[in-house]
């Protein structure tokens, strides 16, 4: 069963933002090698463009778990998105779907 994750990063606004994008697209490179990975978007705030959501998609909520312990280790340590975001991040998952039909 594939899943959604949603992600909401509020970004420092007192970095460039070539600093901030920069560190997005690292460590989002690094989440899309990922195995189970599926897609990533980033989609910004128009009313507050340091605050974005990663959608990601992954194949089953344990490729996404795995990804997440990864990320707990000093390997998977997300080190240039940690120096640009202004608080934790809120991680939201989404597994079950309501047919529309």
């Amino acid at each position: 069963m594939s899943m959604t994750v949603l992600l909401e990063v509020q970004l420092r606004s007192d970095l460039p933002t070539e600093t901030v994008e920069g560190a997005i697209r690292e460590t989002l490179a690094q989440t899309g090698a990922f195995a189970g990975n599926e897609s990533l978007e980033v989609l910004v705030d128009d009313s507050d463009p340091s605050r974005v959501i990663v959608v990601e998609r992954w194949t089953t909520p344990a490729a996404h778990d795995a990804y997440v312990a990864w990320r707990g280790t000093p390997e998977g340590a997300a080190n240039a998105l940690a120096a640009v975001v202004a608080a934790p991040p809120v991680t939201r998952r989404f597994g079950r779907t309501i047919t529309l039909d």
